[in-house]
């Protein structure tokens, strides 16, 4: 077994702070003589800037108001799905209603069926036919639908 190291990789020295400080002040120079000639070119535009802030603000505030306006009419919660929405729940609303006096009324048929005698027999009669002795129950042949009649008026 072989434990030697072939190649060590050299370990960087730490800066020292003094050339740090030496490069800072070797290229401040050129450092300020950009920032003076970005702020010449700059100056124009920055001025004029300034001087509408207030339109710009106005601008963005009204663009803004617009767009929430446009996000609240029509968003995914807006006005129009609200009314869609509230249109829809009475429907159902109505529709519970129904079915709630529709549920009672056959709550109250099948009462009177189980405990009412007449009822029972009222039943008995108009939907089964029945009848006591002695009782004779007629019925009407149902009306007759008129035929169409044969006119040669059509034919003239």
């Amino acid at each position: 077994m072989d434990f030697r190291v072939e190649h060590l990789r050299k370990v960087g020295r730490l800066p020292n702070p003094e050339d740090g400080l030496r490069s800072l002040v070797e290229h401040a120079p050129k450092a300020e003589a950009w920032a003076e000639r970005t702020m010449l070119r700059l100056r124009p535009t920055l001025t004029l800037l300034y001087g509408i802030r207030r339109r710009i603000a106005t601008g963005v505030i009204a663009i803004f108001s617009i767009w929430f306006f446009v996000h609240v009419m029509f968003g995914a919660n807006g006005m129009v799905v609200y009314r869609q929405k509230k249109a829809e729940y009475q429907n159902l609303h109505q529709e519970i209603t129904g079915l709630a006096q529709e549920n009672a009324r056959f709550t109250n048929q099948i009462d009177s069926l189980q405990n009412d005698p007449k009822a029972i027999e009222r039943v008995a009669r108009e939907q089964l036919h029945y009848a006591r002795p002695g009782e004779v129950i007629y019925f009407s042949a149902p009306p007759a639908t008129p035929s169409a009649r044969d006119t040669s008026s059509a034919r003239k």
